[in-house]
This record gives structure tokens, C-alpha cells and sequence, in this order.
């Protein structure tokens, strides 16, 4: 697929940490409610599971008490069967409990491994879906990297939130209410003495896990922009060598790593003193607690209780067992809000990683307004056509004539007219100005010029990766903006200069210009491209296996497959850019002939710069800033002595 050439006509959006912006509002109601578009039941299940779990994980706090009271009642009494009796029968409940709760805990693990991995495999979906959908403008402005680090760095974030934080917090919400209530029913004196000790943690996490988030939101950003970075340098690792850029390239990784090690440390920091700074301040709390247990104990103070209220002894003085019991709830309370802050910083960065997911399923689609759609058609007897529901060899345009309520067909034959056609890709920036040209059923029209002279826009602007400013392009008499563009886009083969081939076979590759084409139609693409020569004398044939782009495959050879592809799709148009500027001149006879042989009786645009390869064009199209400066054969164009003459006698360079 074509690109926007880079540095010229498209910017790059900014790809630096601090550009970036914050999770939005809205970010987890969204996600919650895409997991609940999933797996409501299976995660309600969950949920119920993992809050029957938290109550039984509670309840040793009140079994402590009992326990507690029911030694100190009878030792003093000498009472060891009474106590034996009790104790018994207490330490029988615990022993369900605790069964309860490892069964519940292990219902709870395997439905939240089935949730969190098929939410994330849907999420994946959506979001490639969503990709799928989008211009190529938003491509060719985006680094590849960051955009993979959404479905690598962010979709773990996602997992983390998912399977981790949301049931962490869901647990202690549950736990801490249980403990609340358990702590109102016992002493209310305690229980203010405690939520001091909570207000003192809330304290903590504002100012210190607020800033650990600010900072693994950078990081999360700078992630993305290190994947960018090593993509691009691997990609590019041959010029890197030819060109003896080792050293500069390992100092801009450095930058780039350097900003990630900065943001990382920098919240690590943060997060590493939060954790102790709660640990230390339930420790202290718990001295605090045991001392003004035994204040309460000593000085008699009355102990208000819901216990007391509903026994008629409210205010009554504090008990032992009361105070050992509520040593354990206050440690246990504690050390729930300390997971709940230590989860504030995995929230964060997955709200993070979810609203770039977010924003790039948000994208606006690509555009497509057209109703004219490509059919199979037969011809009758009259020369009219119809539409046929079976292969027929005779491709037609539907056209709905919505005013008058009727359906036209038109044969498909790959007349392409431009009239006064200007483009920017960016605003004020025109790259072509006032183009028209025709190719009429069958000619082959060629573009020469300087790159960057917009001859490449102009095949983007017939296959409508980009939509133009002014003018009409017209498709055998067709607007092409009332084409839908998979129709359009389906009669339009493409030969690129930068060949991308698929990890799959040979013949998987050739394939992918027409999806259900036989092996005998493959092979025979094969033969027309000169490329089935070489592909029988591969280890495999047709089955070789190509990884790495076609690493394993010369220039030509991979050109030779990408011109296959093209021609099993047997298109009536083809585009063919810089088809063989990569290719040896042996090779290039080769290639020629397969040319030839494909753009017979087809409408062909030709991008070259290679003239010998453009001689036989009906037309050749000489562009210079946008503009079309000469035009004719190569005849009149020789005749004319103008550019065109200059650039084939060599004048003067193309570039």
C-alpha cells in the first residue's frame, strides 16, 4: 500500500511522553461496561465468589474474640470441660469456613482466568477491527511501534486491571465494610481511634501515590515511544550498517531509553516509599490501638457499642477480649487500604493503557459514502446487461438512480478521468494543482518527474486512500466518490516499489490478491509474472514458507510474487509504482515481459523512474510541483525538447 512520503507533505503526530495526554473521563465506566457486555454472568459469579470469600476471610477477627472470651471467662473458674466444649464447637465453624473459603477462592481463580483472557482476546479484536477500518492517513501520521504497544503494553494493563486491581478493590471495599460494621458492633471508642489512622493513610496516598501515577502515565507513554523507536531501527538496520550509524543510533536509543528509565525510576521511587510509609502507619496504629485498649481498660472508661445497645449494656466497660480482637481487625483493616493504594498505581497506568485503546477505537473510520457497488453481470442479447449471482467473468457497476427510482449497469472497463483536480495533505500545502488527465479502456499512462512531483498522490487519489480538495475523478463515467471504495478499490491492481509479503507460503502470498482463487489460477499468475521459474526451484515450491517480509527471497524475486499477486486478481486497471526500479536489468527483462503480458487490454497508470520502461506508454505525464508541465508520447515529447527530452538524453537529472 502506498505511503505518504514522509517529512515532505505529512507530519508525524508527536510521539513525546509529555504531549500525551491523561485517561479521560469516562475511561473505566467504559470498561466495565464492555466487561459486562461480555461476561456479565461469569463475572457476577466471580464477584459473588470473591465476596462470600472477603466475609470468611473476616470472620477469624470475631472467632479471635470468642476465643478470646471464652479462656478468660472459664481459666479463671477452672472450668476445662466448659472450655473444651466451646472451644470445640468454634473451632469446628472455623474449619468450614476456612473450606468454604478455599473452594470459593478457587471458583473465583478459574472464572476470572477464563474472563480476563476472553475479555482481552474480544478487546484485541475490537481494537484490530476498529484499525482495520481506518485511513491511511492516520497510519502514515502515527508511529507503527506506538501503534503496536497497544496491543502488547496496553492491553496488559488492561489485563492487570482486569484480573488484579478491580477484584483487589471490590475485596477490600467488602472486607473494610465488614470490618467497619464488625468494629461499630464491638467499640465505638476503637473504631474512632482507627479512622484516624485511615484519614493519616488517605493523606499519604493523595500526595505521594499521586505523583507515583503522574509518573507511570509518562512511562506508560515513553514505552510506546521506545517500541516505535527499536521498530523503526530494525527495519532500517541495513542502512544503519551501510552508513556506519551505529554509534549515533545507540545515542538517540539512549534518549529515548533514558526518558523511560527517567519516568520509570521516578515512579518506582514514589510507589517503594508508599508502601512502607502505610506499613508504618498501621504499625503505629496498632501500638496505639493496644495502648488505648488498655487506657480504656484502666482508667473504666465506658465502652459504647452496638453489642451494648442491642443487650441493654451500652457504655459498659471495655473488655480484654474485645481489645485482642480488635489488635487483629485494625491490623487487618490497615493492611486492606494499604492494598487498596497500592493498586491506585496499577489503576492508573491500566486507565492509561485503556484510554489509548480507547482513542484508537474512537478514530474516525475511513469515509465512504458511495452506493455504487461492483456485480457480476451477463450480458443479453440487446447489449444491456444484468446482474447474475454467479461468476461470470463480466464485471458491471450498480447504480442506483435514487430521483428516479431506478438501477442502472455499467460496464466495467477502466476509463479513469481526472478534471481540475488540486490535493493537500496538509492544509495550504497544495501537492497537486489543477490535474487532468484521462486513460481511456486499455492505454497505459506513464508519470515522470522529481520525487515529491506528486506522482504517486495521484494513483493514492484514484484508489481514494485520500479524498481530493477540488475537481472530479471520474470511473468509466462514475464519480468515484459514489463508488463504494471495497468496489473500487477491488478493480484496481497494485504494484509497489516497497514489496510487503505475509508470513505464510508462496502460494499463500500470491493468494492474497484474490482470496479464492484456485492453485491452477495462482500457478498460472505465477507463469505471467515469470515468477514460476524461480519459485519451482525453491526447497518447497509453491509451499515454501516466507517469514521476515521474504528475507529469504532477492529484491526481484520478492517483486516478481507482488507482481503475481496482482495478476491473479485480474483487475481491469493496474497501478504500478517503481514496479522495477529495485530490480537488475536481467531480471527486469524478465519482469517486463510479465508487464506486458499482465497490462494487455487492461487501463495501466505506470510510475517510473527508469524511462526506458515507459517508452511504449500511450501517454506520458511529465509533473513538476504538482503540476503537469508536458504531456504526449514518447514520440512528442522528443519532438518537443522540452523536460521530458532533457530527462531521457540525460541533460539533466530527474532529480
Amino acid at each position: 500500500m502506498p505511503k505518504v512520503p514522509m517529512g515532505r507533505n505529512m507530519p508525524r503526530g508527536p510521539m513525546n511522553g509529555k504531549d500525551m495526554p491523561k485517561a479521560r473521563k469516562g475511561t473505566l465506566p467504559r470498561v466495565i461496561k464492555l466487561l459486562m457486555e461480555d461476561y456479565k454472568k461469569p463475572f457476577l459469579l466471580a464477584m459473588l465468589c470473591m465476596a462470600l470469600y472477603s466475609i470468611g476471610n473476616i470472620s477469624p477477627s470475631i472467632f479471635i474474640e470468642r476465643i478470646s472470651s471464652i479462656i478468660l471467662r472459664y481459666v479463671g473458674a477452672k472450668d476445662w470441660a466448659s472450655a473444651k466444649a466451646e472451644l470445640g464447637s468454634v473451632m469446628a465453624v472455623m474449619l468450614v469456613i476456612l473450606v468454604a473459603t478455599i473452594l470459593l477462592n478457587y471458583l473465583y481463580a478459574r472464572l476470572m482466568a477464563v474472563i480476563t483472557q476472553g475479555f482481552l482476546d474480544k478487546m484485541r479484536k475490537r481494537m484490530f477491527n476498529a484499525m482495520q477500518r481506518l485511513p491511511i492517513k492516520y497510519f502514515d501520521a502515527h508511529g507503527h511501534g506506538d501503534i503496536m504497544s497497544h496491543y502488547t503494553n496496553d492491553i496488559d494493563t488492561l489485563r492487570q486491571l482486569v484480573s488484579q486491581s478491580l477484584p483487589q478493590i471490590f475485596q477490600s471495599g467488602i472486607m473494610l465494610l465488614g470490618m467497619l460494621s464488625i468494629m461499630l458492633w464491638y467499640s465505638m471508642n476503637l473504631m474512632l481511634v482507627v479512622l484516624v489512622g485511615v484519614f493519616g493513610m488517605s493523606f499519604a496516598v493523595k500526595h505521594i501515590g499521586g505523583r507515583s501515577a503522574t509518573n507511570f502515565i509518562r512511562q506508560q507513554k515513553a514505552i510506546g515511544k521506545l517500541e516505535g523507536f527499536v521498530e523503526e531501527t530494525m527495519n532500517g538496520q541495513k542502512v544503519v550498517k551501510v552508513f556506519c550509524h551505529e554509534a549515533a543510533s545507540q545515542a538517540d536509543f539512549d534518549k529515548v531509553n533514558g526518558e523511560l528509565c527517567e519516568a520509570a525510576t521516578t515512579a518506582t521511587r514514589f510507589a517503594n516509599i508508599l508502601g512502607p510509609v502505610m506499613n508504618n502507619i498501621g504499625n503505629m496504629l496498632y501500638v496505639i490501638i493496644a495502648i488505648a485498649g488498655a487506657a480504656f481498660i484502666t482508667l473504666g472508661t465506658p465502652n459504647a457499642s452496638l453489642n451494648g445497645l442491642f443487650h441493654g449494656s451500652f457504655g459498659a466497660a471495655l473488655e480484654l477480649s474485645v481489645v485482642i480482637a480488635f489488635l487483629g481487625i485494625a491490623k487487618q483493616f490497615t493492611g486492606q487500604v494499604n492494598g487498596i493504594a497500592q493498586q491506585f498505581n496499577s489503576i492508573v497506568m491500566a486507565l492509561a493503557g485503556a484510554d489509548r485503546i480507547f482513542r484508537l477505537m474512537d478514530e474516525p473510520a475511513e469515509e465512504d459514502q458511495g452506493y455504487v457497488t461492483l456485480v457480476n453481470a451477463e450480458e443479453l442479447p440487446d447489449g444491456s446487461l444484468r446482474e447474475a449471482d454467479h461468476r461470470t467473468g463480466v464485471w458491471a457497476w450498480r447504480h442506483p438512480h435514487k430521483a428516479e427510482g431506478t438501477v442502472t449497469y455499467e460496464r466495467l472497463r477502466g476509463d479513469v478521468r481526472m478534471f481540475d483536480v488540486d490535493f493537500s495533505y496538509v492544509e495550504g500545502k497544495k501537492v497537486l494543482e489543477d490535474i487532468t488527465l484521462w486513460a481511456e479502456p486499455g492505454q497505459k499512462i506513464a508519470f515522470v518527474g522529481a520525487t515529491g512531483a506528486g506522482k504517486t498522490t495521484i494513483t493514492n487519489l484514484i484508489n481514494r486512500f485520500y479524498d481530493i480538495e477540488d475537481g472530479k475523478i471520474r470511473y468509466d463515467g462514475i464519480n468515484i466518490n459514489k463508488i463504494k471504495k471495497p468496489d473500487l478499490r477491488r478493480s484496481l491492481g497494485v504494484v509497489l516499489q516497497d514489496v510487503n509479503l505475509f508470513t505464510g507460503t508462496v502460494m499463500d502470498n500470491i493468494r492474497y490478491g484474490k482470496l479464492d482463487a484456485t492453485d491452477e489460477e495462482c500457478v498460472k499468475a505465477a507463469k505471467l509474472a515469470n515468477a514460476h521459474d524461480f519459485i519451482s526451484r525453491l526447497p518447497q515450491g509453491y509451499d515454501t514458507m516466507l517469514t521476515g517480509n521474504g528475507a529469504n527471497l532477492s529484491q526481484g524475486q520478492r517483486q516478481l510474487i507482488s507482481i503475481a499477486r496482482a495478476a491473479v486478481a485480474d483487475p481491469p486497471v493496474m497501478i504500478l509504482d517503481e514496479a522495477t526500479s529495485s530490480i537488475d536489468t536481467r531480471t527486469e527483462a524478465l519482469v517486463q515481459q510479465g508487464m506486458d503480458a499482465l497490462m494487455h487490454g487492461r487501463t495501466v497508470f505506470v510510475i517510473a523512474h527508469r524511462l526506458s520502461t515507459v517508452r511504449n506508454s500511450d501517454a506520458i505525464m511529465v509533473l513538476d510541483h504538482g503540476k503537469i508541465i508536458e504531456r504526449g508520447s514518447h514520440a512528442d515529447l522528443i519532438a518537443q525538447k522540452g523536460t521530458y527530452y532533457k530527462l531521457y538524453t540525460g541533460a539533466f537529472e530527474l532529480e
